[in-house]
């Protein structure tokens, strides 16, 4: 028993660490964006009808949608909006033309969070470092210059993984919202009847006399939500109950004392505003506060980063990007990887956004469309789990979704007012990755289209062949195939050149499914073809590790002998010739052969021995 609990607590604490980094360090510049606006005047209604909103946004969205709905909805342990995709497509599955179009915009919600994992440590770090303004505003020609210093160091470390720091994180943040929850307390003491904010008609009462600026200033106060999706992310990682225990006990107590506590400072010191977080710690305490916001929002930033590594690998399980280079980081941890083309893509786009907009502010117009964008979707999707997946009555999911599709839908039209000022760019970022990877996934389908059309039927060809049978040399041929039962090219151009047949040969395709895990029980399905041939087929979920040898190995004894001194794994290298006519546009098929001559080799992605490979080339066209 003793045992479980520490287990649980060290969980929970890692879920502050991870989950809540984001939404813990939004205290940074939620208030200063909402007040420093310009459109609510400082007035003691307005500031009790600001708290009363951001108390109530954090309870309907986090802790009512995500932590007590959204949380229910994991596709066997894990979550994420592509887990989510997943369950939800498979629960419509006998509706191709409503699971086409869920496909896409669970797609394009998934791009909109590469456009928040740029906005995000850009304001995150921008903010934190902006503290030294208050300290001195002689710091103020520093603050970019030390950001971008930061997050290239942060970046730079990937490649070496956090095993080793990642301990630290959860103590770390532990003591952020310590810090953040006696920095309220501290103002709160002063001003003890702040704590009537809390009650939801103040956020009634302005919005009643205020309802066109309430629109507009929605747009600010979803900053209070930022990182809320984490929180359904890593279910996998941590678990419903130590996301949930870490959520109510610790980060959701710690906000509102903050964000009460700036209230009650600005009552009293209207002209905090510019920065009312730093203005609320006393004078000596500032820069070691500016300190530890800052490796908040690293560690905020990590924890992005490192998802945007784990949703790129699922994206590329499920064929909707072309393989990329994997590195791992850790002999003990799986989901420990590290994506150089994807962490440096993001760095440059967070510079690039650190540029365009120089200042925490500036990117607060930015932020908000992306985000609120998936949470809706995120709302849409649950609809058609609790639906279609759990078999509800359909009055109970209406009951379950409608009051948080309402509130989603007010937040993403009032961010929809930052278009012109910022919003454009998160969008234009998820937009060019949708191209990509609706490209590729159009292009993959052209492709073996066209593979099928020149393919030849596997168990014809074997009798054909085994009429004036070739010679046969010792060892085992592995040849890969797009789809069972048809003839690689691999074997063709061997049996051409080489003139002989392997003593085994394996006719190898490798399908990925719409589930997160697929065990080992379940991983290989074997067909024997006589003459020592065998049809194998492989299953992966879009979160297990390709190992093609691993998985063969499962087959040995079944009358196959598998010796890795004796293996050979043949693969086709198609290169892919765009041609006029039907398909896809002439730029489009340009853009997938490009993507296909780039990707990573198969025999990387599947961990083959590259001692063991022969690639065999073939030109396709499409």
């Amino acid at each position: 028993m003793s045992a479980s609990k520490s287990s649980l607590a060290a969980l929970t604490v890692g879920a502050v660490g991870v989950v809540y980094g984001d939404i813990g360090t939004s205290v940074l510049y939620t208030v200063k964006e909402v007040f420093g606006s310009g459109h609510v005047q400082f007035t003691h209604d307005n500031v009790y009808g600001v708290l009363s909103m951001i108390f109530w946004t954090l309870t309907t969205i986090v802790s009512l949608k995500y932590v007590v709905l959204v949380l229910r909805a994991d596709n066997n342990g894990e979550g994420g909006l592509v887990a989510m995709l997943t369950l939800a497509s498979r629960a419509v599955a006998d509706r191709p033309r409503l699971r086409h179009w869920m496909l896409l915009v669970g797609i394009f919600g998934t791009c909109l969070f590469y456009g928040d994992g740029v906005i995000t440590p850009a304001i995150s770090v921008l903010s934190a470092v902006e503290g030294l303004e208050v300290v001195s505003p002689a710091f103020a020609q520093y603050v970019i210059p030390l950001t971008l210093v930061i997050l290239f160091c942060l970046f730079f470390v990937q490649k070496h993984g956090t095993a080793g720091i990642g301990k630290f994180f959860g103590p770390i943040m532990l003591l952020w919202f310590v810090a953040i929850a006696a920095l309220g307390v501290t103002h709160i003491v002063d001003h003890p009847e702040i704590l009537w904010a809390l009650s939801p008609h103040y956020a009634w009462l302005f919005t009643f006399h205020n309802p066109g600026i309430t629109f507009i200033i929605l747009g600010a106060v979803v900053l209070c939500v930022t990182g809320a999706e984490a929180l359904y992310a890593d279910m996998g990682h941590f678990g419903r109950k130590p996301i949930r225990i870490a959520w109510f006990s610790i980060a959701m107590p710690a906000l509102t004392l903050n964000y009460f506590g700036q209230g009650a400072l600005l009552l009293a010191e209207p002209e905090a505003v510019k920065n009312p977080f730093f203005h609320m710690a006393p004078e000596w305490a500032t820069l070691p506060l500016v300190g530890l916001a800052t490796l908040a929002t690293v560690i905020a930033s990590q924890a992005l980063i490192s998802g945007a590594f784990s949703v790129t690998r699922q994206v590329i399980q499920l064929g909707y990007l072309p393989r990329l280079q994997v590195q791992h980081t850790s002999v003990k941890e799986a989901g420990q990887i590290y994506m150089p083309l994807v962490n440096w893509g993001l760095f440059v786009l967070i510079v690039l956004a650190v540029g365009m907009f120089r200042s925490s502010s500036n990117l607060a117009a930015a932020y908000g469309i992306a985000v609120t964008t998936d949470m809706l979707i995120t709302t849409v999707l649950t609809f058609f789990v609790v639906r279609y997946a759990w078999k509800l009555p359909l009055l109970v999911c209406v009951s379950a979704t409608a009051l948080f599709f309402c509130v989603d839908l007010l937040f993403w039209a009032s961010n929809l007012l930052k278009l012109i000022h910022g919003g454009w760019f998160p969008l234009v970022i998820a937009g060019a990755i949708f191209l990509l990877m609706t490209t590729w996934r159009d292009g993959r389908a052209l492709l073996n289209r066209a593979l099928q059309d020149s393919a030849l039927d596997l168990g014809g060809f074997l009798e054909s062949l085994f009429i004036a049978p070739p010679t046969r040399v010792a060892g085992t041929a592995v040849f890969l195939t797009a789809e069972p039962g048809i003839v690689p090219n691999a074997l063709l151009h061997n049996l051409k050149h080489n003139k002989v047949l392997h003593e085994q040969n394996l006719f190898v395709t490798v399908r990925n499914h719409e589930l997160p895990w697929i065990g080992l029980d379940k991983r290989v399905e074997v067909e024997a073809m006589g003459h020592d041939c065998w049809q194998v087929i492989v299953h992966y979920g879009f979160k297990n590790e390709p190992d093609l040898p691993g998985a063969l190995s499962v087959i040995c004894g079944q009358g196959i002998r598998l010796d890795p001194m004796t293996t050979s794994y043949f693969l086709s290298r198609d290169i892919v010739s765009p041609t006029l006519g039907v398909g896809m546009a002439p730029w489009r098929e340009k853009l997938f052969a490009q993507m296909h001559h780039n990707a990573t080799a198969a025999a990387e992605f599947l961990s083959l021995p590259s001692n063991s490979v022969v690639e065999l080339g073939s030109k396709v066209e499409i």
